[in-house]
């Protein structure tokens, strides 16, 4: 992707994304870092400052998206929080802790860049909306769960509904500076749009701190304060206790980094997923084109660079890039702006962020927490055929709540499975049925031939399927079918729209060829996809699992056409039609000229031409000139339509006993096809100047040809139109 200098507008949009970005990275920060300890806040606090640093300098640069800005997000907070509360409640020390959040990290963003070297962008995308929505809101309401106790001022450790049971435990100086900050960020967008809610909110809660403190001089007081989030410590402190933690890198074994995958995975895909939906958006606003497998390249560069520095990961975030967009971004640049300036913001602001309140960060996460819960999925509720959707939604949100945001995950994946076999299942296999005697091939016939086609096509039964052909349609599809395997010798499947077929889907078709090989009958295959969305060729798929063999009553057509034509002969040639006869015609035996006397015939014989082609020989082409009827003695001959240099369309073929050429004859005009020799055939010409000639002596002769012209080609006309009549219903 082409990378745009830099413009003013890029600095003022990393400006304005980083006043957005930075307050909730530092609330973010705390929420990880507080199962730990009190003291530990202030760590967690730098952690989301670094974040912040770290993804933006290195996930736009390396990324595929303008104007994206990239900063820790709601659901790394939700899922590293809920990874270090249960990795302490299971017994781990805190040095170890640390460390395992530090590799979890890591591990999402090398997760992130192997998703992109093997170009999984696309596929992440697809996540099914009700899994996506169900986790999304799971994670806010976890979000606000979470920062409950520290709204209220409870004591350390005390979760949800152990804060709200205990009134006692509240702390009115938490309560108000919370209220006023939650105030603030809902009323500061009615107000102004030049500066972000949440610098604002933030403001508002410091503010109303301080305030506090002036008839409480111990709030003002640092050290010890739990209200605040405290002294954020000197940078050598922290880079000694961030190599300490990678040393200790080379005491982990398999079996921790086997008790991250999970977690690791689930972050990965997370952060993968709200970076492509910001994307998403973006492109629409923008009118652009993200590359979404070099954006998740970049993603997991930036996680993984957080990570070794002591940041938090983080995703695409979409409140600061559209506040980035709106002040007047245009390229990667403001990304990288934003990552310097929070930097900037943290050499600067460091002694005004440990004055931060905790129960400001709190609220202002409640808030984002709220915006996360997806309410119009209540809609689903309201018709019946999405009230599954809306079970998936509550499933995936109840587990998180009460299991963990990782068995939430799980959840939501198996259910994506569920969701896909449900819609698989639901929808029709089967799209339309039509006998052999509803509609026939391209090859035109002599009426005798049409009159035994419908008395008999009643054999033959054209059944079109679509989808995806799997286990859980196996039976669907058997039961659609068993009804024609009773009574049909010719089942034709046309699969021209399958998507997919399985080997227990194959197993069942096997079955089917075996029951109608015990009637002497045939399993007629057409159009089988040679690109399935998978990449396999579903012929060759056959071939391995032994549905087609060549000594099986199996057939393989490229077009429907040419099995329609296969079943069509076999029917006529059991009823002991001509056709397969390969003596040339007399004119008196074809149709058109029957019952004629046999000297007008002759005189007519004497003035027309007899020609021969072999097979693949042009008779004539498109725009050429020509005013002859040609009727066929012998062989076949195929009227192609030419779309381009190398593609031809086959409007019909005709056989011994046909004509062709009529409208030329009939109006003088260029040909409009070309008419190619399908097989060896001799052919009678008889041009219209010729024909005007004999006209004049045998009027009844002229006027009978005229009227079997036109009977024919109105009887054509009927059955065309019978068959329209049999597709559309």
């Amino acid at each position: 992707m082409k990378l745009l200098k830099p413009g003013a507008g890029d600095f003022w949009g990393g400006l304005a994304a980083m006043l957005v970005a930075l307050p909730s990275a530092i609330a973010f920060g705390v929420t990880i870092y507080s199962p730990l300890g009190a003291a530990y806040a202030a760590q967690g606090a730098l952690a989301g400052i670094l974040g912040v640093t770290a993804l933006g300098l290195i996930a736009p640069a390396l990324g595929g998206t303008n104007r994206l800005i990239t900063a820790p997000c709601a659901p790394a907070a939700a899922v590293l929080s809920a990874f270090a509360i249960e990795f302490m409640n299971g017994g781990g020390k805190l040095e170890a802790t640390l460390l395992m959040l530090a590799m979890l990290g890591l591990l999402a963003g090398l997760l992130q860049i192997l998703f992109g070297t093997l170009r999984l962008g696309r596929l992440i995308e697809y996540m099914p909306y009700p899994v996506v929505s169900g986790y999304l809101s799971g994670v806010g309401l976890y979000i606000i769960a979470g920062q409950m106790p520290k709204f209220l001022g409870a004591p350390k450790g005390a979760h949800f509904w152990e804060s709200l049971a205990a009134p006692g435990l509240w702390k009115w100086q938490s309560m108000a500076v919370g209220a006023v900050t939650i105030a603030v960020m809902l009323a500061a967008p009615r107000v102004t749009k030049a500066v972000p809610a949440a610098i604002l909110a933030l403001l508002a809660g410091v503010l109303a701190y301080f305030g506090l403190g002036l008839s409480d001089p111990a709030l003002l007081t640092l050290e010890g304060n739990s209200f605040v989030v405290g002294s954020l410590g000197g940078g050598g402190g922290f880079t000694d206790a961030m190599g300490g933690r990678w040393r200790a890198m080379g005491d982990v074994g398999l079996d921790q980094i086997k008790y991250l995958a999970v977690p690791a995975l689930t972050l990965a895909v997370l952060l993968s997923i709200d970076t492509l939906k910001t994307c998403v958006v973006l492109d629409a606003l923008t009118r652009s084109r993200h590359n979404s497998n070099r954006e998740l390249i970049g993603q997991g560069l930036g996680n993984v660079v957080s990570a070794v520095v002591g940041g938090i990961p983080g995703a695409g975030t979409m409140g600061a890039t559209l506040v980035n967009i709106s002040s007047g971004a245009v390229s990667r640049y403001s990304g990288v702006f934003e990552g310097a300036l929070a930097l900037a913001a943290f050499l600067v602001l460091g002694a005004l962020i440990s004055w931060v309140p905790v129960a400001a960060l709190a609220a202002i996460l409640m808030v984002i927490g709220v915006r996360m819960i997806d309410k119009d999925s209540f809609h689903f509720l309201k018709q019946r055929s999405t009230m599954l959707d809306f079970a998936v939604i509550a499933a995936v949100i109840a587990t998180a709540l009460t299991v963990s945001l990782i068995a939430a995950s799980g959840v939501g994946i198996v259910l994506a499975v569920v969701l896909f076999v449900r819609e698989q299942i639901g929808g029709a296999i089967v799209r339309r049925k039509l006998g052999c005697n509803e509609t026939f091939s391209k090859r035109v016939r002599t009426q005798e031939e049409m009159e035994i086609l419908v008395a008999s096509g009643e054999r033959g039964v054209v059944v079109e399927l679509q989808g995806s052909l799997f286990f859980g349609t196996t039976n669907q599809l058997y039961t659609a079918l068993e009804p024609e395997l009773k009574t049909r010798d010719y089942l034709i499947l046309d699969m021209r729209r399958v998507q997919s077929v399985d080997v227990t889907a194959a197993h069942m078709l096997d079955q089917v060829k075996d029951m109608l090989a015990e009637r002497h009958g045939f399993l007629i295959f057409s159009q089988l996809p040679q690109n399935l969305p998978s990449g396999r060729d579903m012929q060759q798929y056959f071939d391995q699992v032994g549905l087609v063999r060549p000594e099986s009553p199996v057939r393989v057509f490229g077009e429907l056409d040419e099995a329609l034509e296969w079943v069509e002969d076999r029917i006529l040639e059991e009823a002991v039609c001509a056709v397969g006869e390969q003596e040339a015609l007399a004119l008196n035996e074809i149709e058109l000229f029957k019952g004629r006397k046999a000297e007008t015939l002759a005189a007519l014989e004497q003035c027309m031409d007899k020609r021969s082609y072999k097979a693949g020989d042009k008779i004539f082409a498109r725009g050429d000139s020509g005013d002859e009827l040609l009727l066929i003695r012998k062989g076949a001959v195929r009227i192609m339509l030419p779309i381009t240099a190398k593609q031809s369309h086959h409007l019909g073929t005709f056989g011994r006993g046909s004509f062709f050429g009529e409208m030329a004859f009939l109006d003088g005009d260029v040909r409009s096809a070309d008419a190619v020799a399908f097989s060896d055939t001799e052919l009678y010409a008889l041009s219209r100047k010729t024909f005007d000639s004999v006209a004049e002596e045998h009027k009844k002769l002229a006027l009978g040809l005229m009227e079997g012209l036109a009977s024919v080609l109105a009887s054509r006309l009927r059955y065309t139109n019978a068959e329209l009549r049999a597709l559309e219903s």
